[in-house]
This record gives C-alpha cells, structure tokens and sequence, in this order.
C-alpha cells in the first residue's frame, strides 16, 4: 500500500503546469482595465442586431461605454482569470476551453462597447463577414486535418486554395456555368495535392520543401496566366457567374441565426456538411481508422494488411479536392473574379488553424472561424471609425491566430508519423 501511496505522490508531483494561458488570460485583462479606467470614452455604443427578412425585428443594444456596464464586464473577466488560476495551480489540470471561451465573450464585447463609442456595431453582418472569410479556411484546414492524419504535413494548402481559384475562375467564365467551375476547381486542387503525394510519398522528398516549391510554383503559373489571358480577355475567361444565396425557408429568419447560417450559397452549406462528414469518417469508420493509423504507427498498419502508401496518396488527393472547394469559394461566390495571389496566405493560416485545432476536424474549424472573425472585426472597426490605430487593426487577425496557437491551446501532439516518409522493409 506504501508503494501505491508514494507512485500517487509522485505522479502528482511530476503534473506539469502550463503558464501560457493564465499570462495571455491575464494580459488581456490587463488591457481590459486600461480602456476601461485609464483611456475611457463618453457616449453610447449601439449594437444593431435585426435585418431584412427577421421573423421578429429585435430592437437594437444601446450600452453606456463607460462605467457601470464596462466595469461589470471587467469583474467577470477577472473571475474568469481566478478561476483559470484556480483550475491550473490548484488542480494540476490544463485551463478548460469553454472557461477561455467565456472570457474571451466578455473581454469582447467590453472592447466592442469601448471601441464603438457613438456608433452602430451590425452585429448580423459582422458575423457574416466573418464566416465569409472562414469558409476557404476552413475547407483548407479540413484539407490540413485528413493529409496530417495520414501522415504527410500538407505546407501546400494554399498553393490547393489559389489553383483551385483560377480554375473555377476559367472554367465558370467560359461555360458560364458555376457548378462546372467548382468541379473544376477541385481538379485543379487534387492535381496540386497528387504532385504533393508523388514526391512525398513515392520519391521521398522532405513534404515541407515540396509543399512551399509548389506554393511558389502555383503562385507564379496563376500570376502569369492572369497577366497574360485573363487581363487581356476578362470578360471570357474572368467573369464567372456567381452562385445564388439559397435562403433556407423557416430557418432563415430566426433573428441573428437565419442571416449568419441560414441565407447562405451552396459552398457555405457544403462546408457545413464537410465539417460533419470528415469528422464523422476520421473518428465514427473504418476509413477513418484506417488513416489514423497509417499516421499514427504505418508499420503496425502495415503489419495487419493496410497498403501504408496508398492510402496515404488517396487521402492526400481528397484532401486537396476538399481545399479546392475552398478555392472555388473566392471566384464563385465571394469575389466573383480571379486577381492575382488573392489567396493572401490563407493556405498557411489554415495550416495554423490545424495546429491550434490539434488536428481534429472541429476544433481547425473553431480556429479558422476565429481568425476569419478577427479579420472582418478588423475591417469592421476602420469602417466605424474606431480609435485603434490602423496599423494594430491590420495586425489584429495574426495576432489573435498567435496567441490561439502559441498561448493558450496548451500542449499539441502531431501523428506520430506525421512528416515521414515510410519506406516497407
């Protein structure tokens, strides 16, 4: 019995304490207080929450911007910090998601309160615009998550994502159907992710190197066929339709909601059933077992009859055709045209966002929901004028995705294989 007491000790003793996400916890209130009691600002901020077609027009949120409101936002932030402090040193346990989720919410909306100070926050196209920019990310991070399960580090998502662009961008302008651009779009995308597969896979050429030549290759051939072809004759080859918003009837109209989720196009809808389907397969099949252990352990995969390279090269390939759809989103549907590296790195932000999503297909959209919000909260914020400076506005999105990744995800563990090649003895 002594024995058992002491091995309890001592693996209580040897719990390891992450300080990352109490300092940025603390930190953040910390910037909090300062806005609240050091740069305050009189007036009145008004949140808009009701748009055409609501069921039931919600009246708009007027909040004082200083005082008594903000305080009491400041007050259950710093609860929220005692109780990541409470959880983490008392308990020995990583600080819990939901816990930063809600400090997050209140430190939110008492900038937004502080920061719109005499004008109108749309709070319904705010999170539209949010969710526009996540939808390519998203598709990426998906991508991201099924190559990284199978064992091979997909660096190439955004040369996927821009390929994926031009192609819908052609073949929709040309046919003059949408539905062909998308499939197009995908084509284009899995071709990147085969030539991924061949040299990572079948030639054994470090998957980082590969990945970042394509980029560089993608992002040359689509700059010079723009400059080249699609200048030259845009209203042929760069003029693809765009595909309709497909209300949902009922659903639509639930206040906030309906706007956000439910007056969307077809690529939107898609990706909600990606999100589910991939993972559903990964985690729920015998697929999804399958490339889980080919990036886990591909000798013991091997050793019970899995074909460890082949299913890796599949999975690739369907990943890149799920980033093509991410692609497709820009011309189809968001920009409605093809310009030249429109893809802006959204490929390596969706890298991040598996990374911070630890590699599993919920949590990587969470992440790219998030940088996709920060990055419209930051146009939003020019627009009404906020004191912020532009220059820490356009820092906003990468500064968010590095705290989310460097601070508060905690400890992450890649597939075991993830990154190397297997060669069957």
């Amino acid at each position: 019995m002594s024995g058992v007491a002491t091995t309890t000790v001592s693996a209580r003793k040897a719990v390891s304490r992450d300080w990352k996400a109490p300092i940025v916890l603390d930190a953040f209130a910390v910037v909090a207080l300062i806005l609240a009691f050091v740069a305050t600002r009189a007036g009145t901020s008004t949140f808009g929450l009701a748009t055409r077609g609501d069921l039931v027009a919600l009246p708009p949120l007027t909040v004082p911007t200083g005082g008594t409101v903000t305080a009491l936002a400041l007050v259950l932030a710093g609860l929220a910090v005692a109780a990541h402090a409470f959880v983490l040193f008392g308990a020995g346990r990583r600080v819990p998601l939901r816990l930063i989720a809600g400090f997050a919410a209140v430190f939110l909306v008492a900038f937004l309160t502080w920061a719109s100070a005499g004008r109108t926050v749309p709070v319904p196209g705010l999170l539209v615009g949010g969710l526009a920019l996540s939808t390519p990310l998203v598709f990426g991070a998906l991508g991201g998550v099924i190559g990284e399960r199978a064992g091979v580090v997909n660096v190439a998502i955004e040369g996927q994502l821009l390929l994926g662009a031009f192609s819908a961008a052609v073949v929709g302008s040309v046919t003059g159907q949408p539905v062909l651009g998308l499939v197009a779009a995908v084509a284009g995308s899995v071709l990147v992710a085969l030539v991924l597969a061949a040299l990572a896979i079948r030639y054994v050429v470090d998957q980082v190197i590969v990945g970042v030549v394509l980029n560089v290759l993608v992002t040359g051939l689509t700059g010079f066929l723009y400059a080249k072809v699609l200048k030259s004759d845009a209203e042929l080859f760069n003029a693809p339709d765009r595909f309709p918003v497909l209300p949902i009837p009922g659903l639509s109209a639930i206040p906030i909601i309906g706007p956000v989720l439910f007056r969307q196009t077809i690529i939107v809808y898609l990706m909600y059933i990606a999100v589910f389907a991939v993972w559903f397969g990964l985690f729920k099949t015998r697929w999804g077992l399958r490339v889980r252990a080919v990036g886990e352990h591909p000798t013991a995969a091997d050793t019970v009859g899995i074909n460890v390279n082949r299913t890796r090269f599949r999975n690739v390939a369907l990943a890149g055709a799920i980033a093509g759809v991410g692609g497709a989103y820009f011309t189809l549907d968001s920009v409605g045209a093809f310009n030249k590296e429109m893809t802006n790195g959204m490929g390596f932000i969706a890298l991040a966002a598996v990374i911070f999503g630890r590699w599993h297909p919920i949590r990587a959209t969470l992440a790219a929901l998030l940088f996709g919000f920060a990055t419209n909260l930051q146009s939003m914020l020019g627009i009404i004028g906020s004191p912020v400076p532009s220059e820490f506005l356009l820092m906003l999105p990468y500064v968010i995705t590095v705290f989310a990744v460097a601070g508060l995800v905690g400890r992450s563990r890649a597939p075991a294989a993830g990154g190397k090649p297997y060669l069957k003895s």
